[in-house]
């Protein structure tokens, strides 16, 4: 086990990849207590015991093991001034995006390891969500429109909602996995759900009606669908007059079950962030142009939050 005190954390990084470059399965790491820093930034030095250590709160810890592509295990007390990490690289086989179907609508269908993941499990979707709900501010018998809506998981959220509210109100989702649907209808069979297997591309011939809230989660940027014609016809065709929008785009993957930061790109080593700016740079611009207050939140998912001025 490595063993630090007061060295900067450029030094524990190249400790830990030359570790892993040998070929080492695991590294350990023993490194201050982060309790003993307590109101100190990361990097400051505090004598504990005639020793001069570098504090560091955990969330330094879990950030490199993110960034590492490693699972970071519970720390563990080794003495009264270190505690215990275990860095283990994550399997790079094992990513959901991996998962081959035989028809590529089914690549989020029931038998796909999409249907694992439980976004409302991720603290920060969850709280993200909950307040571009809160901006919104649905009204009793307000019609929502969930696009992409799979198997109905970010449904549930609206049950955190005033229950009288919740309970007045009507939900559409439009989705093109059968199997999705299938278990959405069958964790929302009350009659106010309607679940309707449908290209988004052809959301016009649907003949929906108009919504007082369109939220899609992930969705806008999945091969073969026309983004910004969407939107338009969105904003055009199926809003109410102050009518709002959700719209979330993830900054992240999953890899042997943990969440990491950015979306991976193709020859990068890192996130790489430019298309994913460059569209929510239109979408804002879009709606401010016709009289939205937008507004950019999130993390692991990034939330586009479209509310009328005059509302």
């Amino acid at each position: 086990m490595l063993s630090f005190g007061e060295e900067p954390l450029h030094h524990i990084l190249i400790a830990i990849r030359q570790r892993f470059e040998r070929g080492d399965r695991r590294v350990s790491i023993a490194v201050p207590h982060p309790e003993l820093g307590r109101g100190l930034y990361p990097g400051e030095t505090t004598l504990h015991q005639g020793v001069l250590l570098r504090h560091r709160p955990l969330r330094v810890w879990l950030d490199l093991a993110d960034r590492l592509g490693c699972r970071l295990s519970l720390p563990r007390a080794v003495s009264d001034t270190h505690i215990r990490l275990d860095f283990e690289p994550l399997d790079p086989d094992r990513s959901w995006h991996d998962h081959q179907s035989v028809d590529a609508t089914e690549k989020y269908g029931a038998g796909s390891v999409f249907q694992r993941i439980d976004k409302l499990e991720e603290a920060s979707f969850l709280l993200d969500l909950l307040e571009a709900l809160e901006r919104v501010r649905l009204q009793p018998a307000d019609r929502v429109l969930d696009l992409g809506v799979n198997s109905g998981g970010e449904l549930a959220v609206f049950d955190l909602l005033d229950t009288a509210l919740s309970s007045s109100l009507s939900f559409v989702g439009v989705d093109h996995s059968r199997t999705a649907l299938a278990l959405a209808r069958e964790r929302f069979p009350s009659k106010t759900h309607t679940f309707l297997e449908a290209d988004l591309n052809d959301l016009d011939e649907l003949e929906l009606g108009r919504f007082d809230l369109v939220i899609s989660i992930g969705t806008l940027q999945s091969p073969g669908i026309d983004d910004r014609a969407l939107l338009r016809s969105l904003v055009q065709r199926h809003l109410v007059t102050d009518g709002s929008l959700i719209l979330g785009f993830p900054n992240s993957r999953y890899l042997d079950g943990e969440l990491l930061y950015g979306a991976k790109m193709k020859n990068f080593s890192q996130p790489e962030l430019s298309l994913l700016v460059k569209d929510l740079a239109f979408y804002r611009k879009y709606l401010h142009q016709h009289k939205f207050k937008v507004l950019l939140t999130g993390k692991y998912d990034l939330f586009v939050t479209a509310v009328p001025v005059r509302r």
